[in-house]
């Protein structure tokens, strides 16, 4: 708790630092110039007070703080220049009532807001301070670095915390997708983005299939198959099955556990109505490529299953140069393969027996893939009603 408290501090005070004296910098005249033209001034006498605060002398600024609000009781930069001064003289409760009314009166005040991030993160008020972090965040692009490593960090350091930053990034703030993106780019943040997820999930905003994919990504990217597959369990996106959307019905679970379709130059797999009306895979290859045209990651663990399709040309196309196969996910090794062959235009089943070896094949690839030939011979084939099963 000590050190999340001491590495917000470092961050914001620094940076509230020097927020206080960009704003002096920009006094076209000395303070005690201007002062001394327009004494009444509740606009001078805050900037005056500025002045005085950003050289610490503290009791200075307060007395003109507090002058300049007894001209004009609303005025934020007085009121915020009194409550930083009172912290300084060691009063972090008066300071404290100051620095929330002034955040209260305007939500642009980003040195009130940087100060109460401190002060309730170090009371363990995790909510507040996410709350009052949200508010610089959703203004000052700028600060997304410091302020997404401060969630995080907190978040990673004290179990408490992670239920308000689901309140928070739940919220869908408009900087929710940039601190998930940031989160999935380094180990540390992976663990915090797993554990988000699950917290997200009770919350009202789940992830998204696109976030949750993003995740599940890059998981497995990293190689830590047991972490994602764990949490694909835990939150059961998508529902537990040996095969996903096996009939290409709904499209909508999150990758890699759902389908992937490529297109390109040459080549198109898409799920569309086929002349029955129900959903299926078409697939246009053109002869010229290497690249798979659709894959999903599946998980069997060891042992015999028989895995089961069916498939047509259309128009009476040639079908020959598409297989289907099953490889492991360490190895690369090819455990099933199916080819199209010459396909009639009515619908034909196939069906594989396949055996997931015990070792080095925790999770398996199933894709369909070209044959690159040395000319062109368009062909036009459709999938459907796959499916995975244990063979007795």
């Amino acid at each position: 708790m000590r050190q999340v408290a001491s590495f917000a501090f470092v961050v914001l005070v620094v940076w509230l630092g020097w927020q206080i004296l960009s704003q002096v910098a920009v006094m076209r005249s000395p303070a005690q110039m201007v002062i001394r033209i327009n004494p009444a001034s509740p606009l001078v006498l805050g900037r005056a007070a500025e002045a005085e605060l950003g050289a610490r002398r503290f009791q200075n600024a307060s007395a003109l703080a507090a002058e300049s609000l007894k001209r004009a009781p609303f005025n934020v930069r007085a009121l915020r220049v009194l409550g930083l001064a009172t912290a300084e003289e060691g009063r972090p409760a008066a300071a404290n009532e100051m620095l929330t009314l002034a955040g209260n009166w305007s939500l642009r005040d980003d040195p009130s807001h940087a100060w109460l991030v401190q002060y309730r993160l170090s009371r363990g008020d995790f909510g507040s301070s996410f709350a009052h972090a949200d508010t610089l965040a959703r203004r000052r692009e700028d600060l997304h670095p410091q302020l997404f490593q401060f969630f995080t960090v907190a978040a990673s350091a004290d179990p408490r915390a992670m239920a308000s930053l689901a309140d928070v990034v739940g919220a869908s703030p408009p900087w929710r997708y940039a601190y998930l993106y940031q989160l999935n780019q380094s180990p540390t943040g992976l663990e915090t983005a797993s554990n988000l997820a699950l917290a997200l999930e009770r919350n009202r905003t789940p992830m998204t299939d696109l976030e949750l994919g993003y995740l599940y990504e890059k998981l497995l990217g990293a190689g830590r198959l047991p972490a994602l597959f764990e949490l694909r369990r835990r939150l059961n996106r998508p529902q537990a099955a040996l095969l996903t959307n096996g009939d290409f019905a709904s499209a909508t679970g999150p990758k890699p556990f759902e389908w992937r379709l490529f297109d390109g130059a040459g080549l198109s797999a898409q799920v569309m109505p086929d002349d029955s009306g129900e959903s299926a895979l078409r697939v246009e290859y053109g002869g010229y490529s290497y690249r798979p045209l659709a894959e999903q990651l599946i998980r069997l663990p060891p042992g015999t299953y028989r895995w089961a399709g069916r498939a047509h040309s259309e128009g009476g196309s040639p079908s020959e140069g598409l297989s289907w196969a099953i490889s492991c996910f360490e190895t690369g090794e090819k455990i099933a393969e199916s080819a199209s062959g010459e396909l009639p235009e009515a619908w034909r089943r196939f069906s594989v027996q396949l055996t997931v070896p015990a070792q080095r094949c925790s999770a398996q690839w199933l894709r369909l893939l070209p044959e690159f030939r040395d000319r062109s011979q368009p062909a036009v084939v459709w999938y459907d009603g796959f499916s995975i099963s244990p063979s007795s």
